[in-house]
């Protein structure tokens, strides 16, 4: 099975990368074989896949997904694989987070969340997150309950060198116990160029997960261990260039407008040897005992975190007293003027030990979790590729209690949760459902991150100051907490073929800490409301089926907040049988809508998204026509991406400077096996 899907893997890889290609293939060249190795391992109880009457005995039905929460909530069950082709050609759900996100108009490259997040973890955090939505969160991992080993293979390959590539691997040992690994690559290449095969970001990670229960039930145990690598070329957005000429005839005239940069491969970037480098490894182990039945169980969780991340620049340009563009990427160079190293490594370990236990009706959780970081950094100064520690590493020691509870009882439930920092953090939040109807009031108070407090590098430096004698740092960010009090409405009703979710969101942002104009951390002296409004409505009229969403929102247009007044995403298709049955099929176009607002601008050194007032980003609509169609376990897709680019205008910015990909074409193939 490995064999076949590496000839597959390789059949499929594009001729753009044959270096990085062998490259990787050769780091990762025990992957296979693993593979391999646990494919043939002569288990006792092997599974078999057809009985005496050749009728399939396991497929996605039976095997399950069981992830931490699960195991938590004592949910043993598991969940059903999902096989449904209706989310696989959209880009958004390539990656982990699958919500709606302002990024620098590639696959990989750095992103923040459009709409209002409201932050629920307290104490200490880096604040680096411009790559989050590419890493898996270890908590979120999932397990399998297979029966029969399970393969699953993904690939997606787009016009502009986008590509997505997913192989993992598991089986279960015995009814007891289940190991599996996986390896992901997401992989991208340069617009800004005349070279189309340039590497812009190459992301890799790797996953090896376990699971096992006793024989009776009472203890189980998931563990998992991940390594993530990120390489992400910056070129800085995309610069002006002067006329051109040959023989005194103008060939280009020179560019002045936003709108002159839309020519792709014939656009120069910024920056041409800027990059950033992050680096991720984690081991989570969650293990839970039946102490009193489902009543009472006491589960431990530990978790051990490593976050590195580099920014580097070998060729730091020459910059001029006027030149605003350059002085807004580098405003200073204190270490180095020829090059810059900046580095942050930040280590966590977390214990959390609690009990839960539930009944028909009754829920309950109670925890105590300690967290012990240490965050050091270090920078290019002087002769290259010299590294000097400029800060020895600080320590931070973290106390936390919280609990949840919940009542259920048919059509009406409670719940609530609650999280306590010692002495200046707290999270509470509060729910009742009746029927399809929700509410939720959330009140929280933390602390800015560790980014947003102290930052030292070759072109910013703030609240960093070191005394060697008291042993204590000077002049850190006096920010105070930001407080967040937030009530939401839900609506979920389903009615035949039609279902309705719609929500309304009100916030008060108290003492909020951005990035201001300057690529530095400030904190408002305001309250800022903030109102969400959001609808979905998903029906079918016979086979054509229809899912219509949209948010809007008031009071993001500030200061110190950036929010789109409305988003929209539309999807139409129809869905049916072909060839006596043998392959399910889809056919249809979606459209995304964004209006005009002054997005957010990105700080390459500080991997931060900040305020800007200089650049206006127009209305703009994206739509795809895409056709998918699923046999048995395998799963393609084939779509044309940004078929109206020209149609009114010839591209759009998701962030300054840096121009969404014009029209191309895509496909993808996703292939899950169960023997």
């Amino acid at each position: 099975m490995s064999d076949f899907l590496l000839s597959v893997f390789s059949s499929c890889w594009p001729l753009r990368h044959p270096t990085v290609f062998l490259l990787s293939l050769k780091r990762w060249a025990w992957l296979p074989a693993l593979l391999l190795v646990l494919s043939a391992v002569p288990f006792a109880a092997q599974a078999q896949i057809l009985d005496d009457s050749t009728k399939v005995l396991y497929g996605a039905r039976t095997t399950r997904i069981i992830r931490e929460d699960d195991v938590l909530h004592d949910r043993t069950e598991g969940r059903i694989i999902d096989t449904t082709l209706v989310d696989f050609p959209q880009t958004r759900n390539w990656y982990h987070d699958s919500t709606f996100f302002q990024d620098l108009g590639h696959v990989g490259t750095a992103s923040r969340p459009l709409l209002w997040r409201t932050n629920t973890q307290l104490g200490t955090r880096l604040g680096r997150n411009a790559f989050d939505r590419y890493a898996r969160d270890p908590a979120t991992i999932p397990y399998y309950d297979s029966k029969s080993p399970y393969t699953f293979f993904r690939f997606i390959q787009g016009g502009n060198g986008e590509q997505v590539f997913e192989l993992s691997y598991t089986r279960s040992i015995n009814k007891n116990a289940s190991v599996g690994l996986a390896y992901e690559r997401f992989a991208a290449n340069k617009i800004y160029t005349t070279n189309s095969r340039d590497g812009l970001v190459e992301h890799t990670n790797f996953l090896l997960f376990a699971r096992f229960q006793s024989t009776d039930g009472r203890y189980r145990a998931l563990f998992n261990y991940n390594n993530v690598r990120h390489n992400a070329a910056e070129p800085g957005g995309i610069r002006y260039q002067p006329a051109v000429s040959n023989n005194g005839t103008e060939v280009r005239p020179a560019d002045s407008t936003p709108e002159d940069l839309f020519g792709y491969s014939e656009e120069l970037p910024r920056l041409t040897t800027a990059s950033n480098l992050e680096h991720r490894d984690g081991m989570r182990l969650a293990q839970t005992y039946r102490l009193l039945g489902r009543g009472l169980t006491a589960y431990h969780i530990v978790d051990w975190r490593r976050q590195f991340n580099r920014f580097r620049d070998t060729q730091l340009p020459t910059i001029t007293a006027t030149d605003t563009v350059y002085t807004r990427l580098y405003p200073e160079r204190r270490y180095s003027q020829t090059a810059t190293d900046d580095r942050a490594e930040l280590q966590q370990v977390e214990n959390t030990l609690g009990v839960t236990g539930h009944s028909e009706t009754v829920e309950y959780r109670l925890y105590a979790r300690q967290r012990n970081a240490s965050l050091s950094t270090g920078q290019l100064t002087g002769n290259p590729g010299t590294i000097v520690e400029l800060l020895p590493s600080e320590k931070y020691n973290n106390t936390f209690v919280g609990g949840t509870a919940a009542f259920r009882y048919k059509i009406f439930a409670v719940e609530t949760a609650a999280e306590y920092k010692f002495f200046d953090e707290y999270m509470l939040r509060g729910s009742a459902k009746l029927g399809p109807l929700t509410g939720e009031v959330l009140s929280t108070s933390y602390s800015p991150t560790l980014t947003q407090q102290q930052f030292n590098g070759n072109h910013y430096r703030w609240g960093s100051d070191y005394d060697a004698t008291t042993q204590v740092f000077r002049g850190a960010n006096n920010f105070a907490n930001t407080k967040v009090q937030q009530l939401t409405v839900r609506l979920d009703q389903t009615l035949g073929v039609q279902r309705l979710q719609a929500s309304v969101e009100f916030a008060n942002i108290t003492s909020l800490v951005f990035y201001d104009e300057s690529g530095r951390p400030a904190q408002s002296g305001r309250t800022l409301p903030l109102l969400t409004v959001s609808a979905r409505h998903r029906f079918n009229v016979g086979n054509f089926f229809f899912d219509n969403q949209a948010y809007v929102t008031r009071g993001g247009d500030v200061a110190e907040l950036r929010i789109p007044g409305l988003i929209a995403n539309s999807k139409a298709y129809y869905q049916g049988y072909v060839f006596k049955r043998a392959l399910f099929g889809q056919i249809g176009a979606e459209v995304y809508y964004q209006s005009t607002w002054q997005p957010y601008d990105y700080n390459l050194s500080t991997q931060q998204f900040y305020v800007q007032n200089h650049f206006t980003a127009g209305n703009y609509a994206i739509a795809d026509v895409f056709l998918a169609g699923d046999i048995r376990t395998v799963g393609f897709f084939l779509k044309m991406a940004y078929v109206n680019q020209g149609l009114g205008r010839d591209g759009y910015f998701p962030t300054p400077y840096y121009t969404g990909l014009p029209r191309r074409f895509q496909l993808g193939i996703r292939w899950q096996f169960f023997d």
